[in-house]
């Protein structure tokens, strides 16, 4: 593990050079550059959508923490894609396609990540639980 984050670096620049060598130069660089913008607006967009899920979940709408995986698998490609390169990059492609992630997500954390919403403002009224008794059963006895 540790020989592989070494040699990533050197695998990255080797994979952008081939890049500009089949291609060119400026065709590299123009896509270090597009991945880097799609990485960040990624970032952006997760970001926003992780900020009203905690909101949702102050106000009791979303269950579990184990809403944020979605949302940390997305911020981890967008960050994955502002890396230069293209290993990283496919990395990233993996991280993103939903089936990909949910497979891999059960097999590092186990088969328990659901999301889950809960049912109580699923609908226009609003359900407001608790414990009750007829009135008319106390005033007969």
């Amino acid at each position: 593990m540790r020989v592989a984050i070494l040699l990533l670096p050197w695998l990255e620049l080797f994979t952008l050079i081939e890049l500009g060598i089949k291609t060119s130069a400026l065709t590299a660089i123009a896509y270090v550059f597009a991945t880097l913008f799609i990485g960040l607006a990624i970032l952006r967009r997760q970001g926003r959508g992780m900020f009203e899920r905690l909101r949702q979940a102050q106000d009791g709408r979303v269950l579990g923490p184990e809403l944020f995986l979605d949302d940390m698998a997305m911020g981890f490609a967008g960050l994955l894609l502002m890396v230069p390169g293209m290993i990283t990059d496919l990395f990233a492609l993996i991280v993103m396609v939903g089936p990909l992630r949910r497979r891999l997500a059960r097999s590092i954390l186990g088969p328990q990540v659901v999301v889950r919403t809960s049912q109580r403002h699923a609908g226009p009224h609003e359900t407001i639980e608790g414990d009750y008794r007829h009135v008319t059963d106390d005033k007969n006895s």
